[in-house]
């Protein structure tokens, strides 16, 4: 497997774990090319014979911020059609056979949370900050979020982070399983590491095998539930209540939405 993937993104083997490392801080805002990047990482510890399990981390103060919209060379912060091609590489992470330990410190918001979601376990600082933040954009969630998170907090707590917006540190989402495990941010990677040794301990195939019957046609169902996230923050883009959240976001105030 090689070390580098694109600008961003790094790997290495440590013992039957692959260490996929974004490096685009301090906040890790998402972009097509690096997502790409990732799932192109991922990919290639999936089809090694050697990689058993993988830990997912990020360098900076955040694990992933979600999009920057006050890039405007971004393509996710420019249009649908950049938002459409972050979820092809969505969908590709999610097909992923081998099991995923994300190590979460600061902020992982919007497709920041998304990306988290991937993973099948969350290893979290106390200064952890999940946030499904799209409403309070004007937008509606994406990244699968709408599908995911239910799956893993359950329903009405997926409809409280989803309808308010609402910030969740690592305390809160160890209770809540959103979190499988929380230690101080020094000890945060090789908590992660430890968790992914104790899979990769297991026999290979039948930790794929388990994996691919726990989780069923999870892929399929992320792809079926992106396109619908895509239509509907189609027309939510194009509304002044999304220019407006755009605008409250960025100056750190309540939208003062008007519904139109």
């Amino acid at each position: 497997m090689k070390s580098g993937f694109g600008d961003h993104v790094t790997a290495a083997l440590d013992g039957h774990v692959a260490v996929v490392t974004i490096n685009r801080p301090p906040h890790n805002f998402v972009s097509v090319e690096f997502m790409k990047d990732l799932a192109d990482a991922c990919e290639a510890a999936d089809a090694d014979d050697n990689v058993r399990a993988i830990v997912l981390q990020a360098d900076g103060k955040s694990f992933c911020a979600g999009a920057d919209f006050q890039a405007s060379d971004d393509r996710v912060a420019a249009g649908m059609e950049g938002v459409n091609a972050l979820y092809v590489h969505a969908v590709r992470l999610y097909s992923i056979e081998k099991p995923i330990v994300a190590a979460v410190q600061g902020a992982a918001v919007g497709a920041g949370l998304g990306l988290a979601l991937v993973a099948d376990f969350r290893v979290v600082s106390p200064e952890a900050r999940f946030a499904a933040n799209f409403v309070k954009l004007g937008f509606h969630p994406g990244f699968g979020i709408s599908l995911a998170l239910p799956r893993i907090v359950g329903e009405q707590k997926a409809a409280l982070m989803m309808l308010t917006g609402r910030r969740i540190k690592g305390e809160e989402a160890l209770a809540w399983g959103l979190a499988d495990d929380m230690v101080e941010a020094d000890a945060l990677r090789g908590a992660a590491l430890a968790l992914a040794r104790e899979i990769a301990e297991n026999a290979p195939l039948a930790v794929v095998s388990t994996r691919k019957t726990l989780r069923g046609s999870l892929a399929a169902a992320i792809k079926a539930q992106t396109d619908i996230e895509h239509r509907e923050q189609s027309v939510l883009r194009a509304t002044e209540d999304f220019q407006e959240g755009i605008r409250s976001v960025n100056e750190r105030r309540p939208g003062n939405f008007k519904g139109r």
